[in-house]
């Protein structure tokens, strides 16, 4: 039986989303063993929580051995605000855990891999559940929990690879939870930005990016329709920064904010993928 921790370190989430997420679970997968933090449905403004609760149930989870891996629960903004309390406060237990997430957990993600603290894993969260084939991304987490390796992005070649919002990326470059990314393969992914916003990050997120293998574009999506046409689509943006930068462009990849988000375990995958 292996048990997962859940926790919101940035917004809440609906509880007949988590009540969802746990009937998958008690039904098709029994070997698996699900428990929300009652923080997970704390509302304080846009937070779930203001960051002391929030960074409490973080450690809780973390911490308690009984646990073997931590799911954040969903985006949002807000774990930048406790991720430097938590890698200052967290006990043995939490340095050889496995955690699962993806947008602006990155920062938590990056900061963990940076450090070499337990194991990062961009994932689908229970907030997935409630998009249109949301129980699928559900699924393949849990499939992954329980061993099988299927919902690897299948664009992986075996080098080192990270993933991260690139938004969230961006903020996270120059801080102190920035990863060292020499060698990797970075994909990235975006959701509800102008085009030209998103040019504007990969002008800054490229230029701390010169050492790395290459770029791979994930799902943009949602992106709003300016008051004048930006004249260059997402992946010619990448494209075109890529070129700039000196940087090789992959290709796409199967990650982003829908259903189809596929898991990265940072680093190298043929390691991540015997845990």
């Amino acid at each position: 039986m292996r048990s997962i921790a859940i926790c919101a370190p940035a917004t809440p989430l609906k509880r007949v989303w988590a009540d969802e997420v746990l009937a998958i679970a008690e039904t098709e997968f029994p070997s698996l063993e699900l428990h929300f933090h009652d923080q997970c449905f704390i509302e304080d403004g846009h937070f779930a929580g203001n960051d002391a609760v929030r960074l409490s149930a973080l450690l809780d989870c973390a911490d308690d051995p009984q646990f073997d891996a931590v799911w954040f629960a969903k985006g949002g903004y807000g774990s930048n605000r406790i991720a430097g309390e938590f890698f200052g406060r967290m006990g043995e237990a939490a340095r050889r855990k496995t955690y699962f997430g993806y947008s602006d957990l990155g920062t938590l993600l990056g900061g963990l891999y940076r450090a070499g603290i337990g194991h990062a894993v961009h994932s689908p969260m229970p907030v997935d559940i409630m998009r249109e084939g949301g129980a699928d991304a559900i699924r393949r987490v849990l499939r992954w929990f329980s061993g099988d390796r299927d919902g690897l992005e299948p664009g992986l070649t075996g080098a080192p690879a990270a993933a991260f919002n690139l938004y969230t990326l961006a903020m996270m470059a120059g801080t102190e939870f920035m990863p060292t990314l020499a060698g990797h393969e970075v994909l990235v992914e975006e959701v509800g930005e102008y085009e030209y916003a998103i040019d504007r990050l990969f002008f800054h997120v490229t230029a701390h990016l010169r050492d790395v293998a290459g770029l791979r574009l994930g799902q943009v999506t949602a992106v709003p329709e300016n008051d004048r046409p930006f004249g260059a689509g997402v992946e010619d943006i990448a494209r075109y920064w890529c070129d700039k930068r000196g940087l090789e462009y992959l290709g796409r990849a199967e990650i982003g904010h829908t259903s189809a988000n596929r898991i990265v375990p940072f680093g190298l995958e043929a390691d991540a993928g015997r845990r």
